[in-house]
């Protein structure tokens, strides 16, 4: 019987160990040109490794004008002056402020303002000046606000204020327990000396917080509002970062005495701006309408 041999051939690579041998392959190629671009002269083969800058939060600012509802003609003066400024450094809302509308023609008109420029605040409170109107301001903010902000600042509605200015003098300054403005009397440099004038002073948000708490606000209302401030600040030893923007914050030419002097380029405000003259001087001072485009539509 003749015996049969059976060739039998070597088996064949399955085709997953091609696939992970060529992955090998190219694995080892890639290190290899890695470790020369790393290992070559900088000059001729550096990888750049560029990083994004961070970018800088804005802080935020409430400017709240205490004015009242019949002042139409002032409030669309002064949306035209705030709404061509902008700031670099902060997110700045301008808001009206005034207590309960007693007229159906405030009713009808205000309504109308507030349907267009949504920048009105009416507080629960008889129309007032020095009994009790800033306090219903700061100690309302908290629970009306949909959210809180770095600063709260109360103005005068005859008061002219730079944004850029005013925001680029609080950004060094804290977050915290701050009360910032022109500080009184006029020829004080001093902050701590007294209070701060009412054409424009500011409060960071827990000092806002704490006048919505604390009684030492709620049963001292009456009186001059300024000053009424500084003397809740002072009895409950708040405000331990004060900061007076002098010469930056001053009432226009002639009107004030000492707390008056020339307008200067470092100007954050100007206060006492009564006539239309005032302000047309004002406007043309600080040259505000400098970013108006030629076009044939107007000639001005």
């Amino acid at each position: 019987m003749k015996q049969k041999w059976v060739i039998r051939q070597p088996p064949s690579l399955a085709l997953p160990s091609l696939v992970l041998l060529l992955l090998f392959f190219f694995y080892i190629l890639f290190n290899i040109r890695v470790k020369s671009l790393l290992l070559a002269s900088p000059t001729n083969h550096s990888i750049p490794l560029t990083k994004t800058p961070p970018t800088e939060t804005k802080f935020s600012i409430l400017i709240g004008i205490l004015t009242r509802p019949d002042n139409y003609d002032r409030r669309h003066l002064l949306r035209l002056v705030y709404g061509i400024q902008s700031s670099s450094t902060a997110q700045i809302d301008v808001k009206f402020v005034f207590c309960n509308l007693t007229k159906p023609e405030q009713r009808a008109l205000v309504a109308l303002e507030i349907l267009r420029f949504n920048d009105i605040i009416v507080l629960d409170c008889v129309e007032n000046m020095n009994n009790g109107k800033t306090h219903s301001y700061f100690s309302s903010l908290p629970h009306i606000l949909p959210r809180h902000y770095d600063y709260v600042m109360k103005a005068d509605d005859d008061v002219f204020i730079r944004l850029e200015p005013l925001s680029s003098s609080l950004k060094p300054l804290p977050r915290q327990d701050l009360y910032y403005g022109f500080v009184i009397p006029c020829n004080s440099m001093n902050p701590f000396v007294d209070y701060m004038s009412g054409m424009g002073f500011l409060l960071s948000w827990d000092l806002v917080e704490w006048i919505g708490k604390s009684e030492i606000p709620a049963n001292h209302t009456f009186g001059p509002e300024d000053k009424m401030v500084g003397k809740w600040l002072k009895m409950g030893k708040k405000a331990k970062n004060r900061f007076s923007n002098k010469p930056g914050m001053y009432d226009y030419p002639g009107t004030n005495g000492r707390c008056s002097h020339e307008l200067i380029p470092e100007t954050v405000a100007v206060h006492r701006l009564k006539r239309r003259d005032q302000w047309l001087h004002v406007l043309e001072f600080f040259n505000v309408t400098k970013q108006l485009n030629h076009s044939k539509l107007y000639h001005l």
